[in-house]
């Protein structure tokens, strides 16, 4: 599959996040998050529940052969049913991060002095809650130096380092999964819990997520190549975006 697409790699990255996850919430913000969420489901993860976003849960199986894509209601889930959820750790949220570090603490607060910023973005919002209470994923569609950075202006999602300072009870669901971006896959699964490389996407080098990364980065002796999308899964991906809105998330 030589005319495979850097965007097609990362939304099946993304789908990877939730394989094997079970009966759990999954809660995508973005539209290459939100897709690969719905490959996941459609795929090999069919007991992730899906919300519309506002009250209803949705299954979003969309069967080879079908030309169009009409989500099936599964069930309700309202706002206070969300926090009853995500309180005791069967929620697992994809956010987004303007800055995050190599401990996986994430910012999307503000540039600059909390005090005076030089700008002001969405605030912490529920990035504080989502990493203390169930496992939250990360994913950046433009890799480098000013997202990958040495220290986070705002600690808007809580990273390894710090949740080592808080009650056991803060700690019990805490767990930063993967962060995807446009060149590889990352994860915290090193002695010191620092991120680690565990893949590079087809036609990424080592060397050139170095460049981009401004912290180091655990690299394994060995790091695999990031799996390329089966041929059912590159057709779900036109069907369920044909207007490409996951494409423009990612550079190229």
């Amino acid at each position: 599959m030589t005319d495979v697409t850097r965007d097609e790699v990362c939304v099946v990255a993304v789908a990877e996040c939730f394989r094997d996850a079970g009966e759990i919430f999954v809660s995508p913000m973005g539209m290459a998050p939100s897709l690969g969420a719905r490959i996941a489901k459609s795929t090999f993860s069919p007991d992730i529940v899906l919300s519309d976003g506002v009250s209803v849960l949705v299954q979003n199986v969309v069967p080879l052969g079908k030309s169009d894509v009409v989500p099936v209601v599964e069930g309700w889930m309202n706002f206070r049913n969300v926090f009853d959820t995500l309180w005791w750790g069967k929620r697992h949220v994809m956010m987004g991060a303007t800055q995050i570090d190599s401990f996986g603490n994430q910012n999307i607060a503000c540039i600059g002095p909390f005090e005076k910023p030089k700008s002001q973005l969405l605030g912490v919002r529920g990035a504080p809650g989502n990493t203390i209470n169930h496992p939250t994923s990360y994913f950046v569609g433009n890799h480098n130096t000013k997202v990958f950075v040495p220290k986070v202006d705002v600690v808007s999602g809580v990273g390894y380092d710090r949740i080592a300072q808080l009650p056991e009870a803060s700690r019990r669901f805490h767990c930063i999964h993967r962060v995807v971006t446009n060149l590889g896959v990352f994860d915290f699964e090193s002695p010191e819990k620092r991120m680690r490389i565990r893949s590079v996407h087809p036609g990424v080098t080592v060397a050139q997520i170095v460049e981009n990364t401004g912290f180091e980065l655990v690299i394994p002796a060995d790091v695999p190549t990031t799996r390329l999308p089966t041929d059912e899964e590159r057709e779900l991906i036109k069907r369920l975006d044909p207007n490409g809105f996951a494409k423009k998330e990612i550079a190229a």
